[in-house]
């Protein structure tokens, strides 16, 4: 693995900071004072709190009735919580801000706006299921995850029994954001290793080979050269036969009646693949020649 930026522990990690959503402040305004149940990692866990007139407290966690009130005001929004609460958000060349669709579910990246999972009619954890679901039987598996995101997809493999996963990841403050994430933190252990490359410098140097391989890439528009002939050739080059690959198209075009999945399965047909098409997914699923 020589010549790529390698994210172990203890370099990058789950960071275990408070966090409060829009969706939780709202819950804990509509109880009555005193003894609550509170989340502060995006609904995965809930602690004993007291509210009262004056805000809330949970240990060494302090929050003012009057900032509830305003990080209730926007559900979506998600917060750090420290002296005072900050949302998690940044801007690094673009903006960056995690966010909360459902109380109770994960979490999604935006990016300049743009949502990394889909949200309409499906949580991402589901998103995220559904595309992993496709690669069958991962029990003592080695799984190449392209695109990192919030890590879901990693994360997904390893509770299907994967044995090691390898995460490629092309943009520094995505991971940044993860460390945040609780939802993130399984991503943050010795069955999966983070690589921070361009994903198709990184094909180009791998020498090893997977049992299955995600392909999670932004749009089209976004990351045209994660769908060309020459990006599923490489693909090919490091899945073992009879391996399987599953990629996410999603629906661009389906407005204006083209169907960018034809395309994408021809060119995988000539790299040596037999793909099919899940809409449910919105992925295509091929299997290695």
């Amino acid at each position: 693995m020589d010549g790529y930026d390698i994210y172990h522990a203890l370099e990058l990690k789950y960071r275990g900071v408070p966090l409060l959503s829009g969706h939780e402040a709202k819950r804990i305004l509509s109880m009555k004072d005193g003894r609550v149940l509170a989340s502060f990692d995006l609904s995965l866990s809930f602690q004993e709190a007291m509210l009262d007139s004056m805000g809330l407290k949970a240990g060494e966690i302090w929050i003012g009735l009057d900032e509830l009130g305003r990080m209730a005001e926007k559900a979506e929004d998600i917060y750090v919580i420290g002296d005072r609460p900050r949302k998690l958000a940044f801007y690094a060349g673009k903006f960056y801000r995690l966010i909360q669709p459902a109380w109770g579910h994960a979490p999604t990246l935006e990016i300049d706006g743009i949502r990394m999972h889909r949200t309409a009619g499906v949580y991402p954890e589901e998103d995220a299921r559904s595309k992993v679901w496709l690669l069958g039987n991962l029990a003592d598996k080695k799984v190449l995850d392209i695109c990192t995101g919030l890590g879901y997809t990693a994360t997904e493999a390893i509770r299907r029994g994967a044995r090691k996963v390898i995460t490629v990841e092309t943009d520094p403050n995505v991971l940044e954001m993860c460390s945040y994430n609780p939802w993130s933190r399984q991503i943050f252990t010795e069955s999966v290793e983070i690589v921070l490359s361009d994903a198709k410098a990184f094909l180009e140097k791998c020498d090893e080979k997977f049992d299955a391989v995600i392909l999670d890439p932004p749009t089209i528009r976004m990351a045209g050269e994660l769908y060309s002939s020459e990006f599923y050739s490489l693909l090919a080059a490091i899945i073992r036969e009879g391996g399987m690959l599953v990629h996410y198209v999603g629906e661009p075009g389906r407005v204006r009646g083209r169907r960018l999945y034809v395309g994408v399965m021809n060119r995988l047909r000539k790299a040596g693949f037999r793909p099919r098409y899940v809409a449910e997914a919105r992925s295509i699923s091929a299997y290695k020649l």
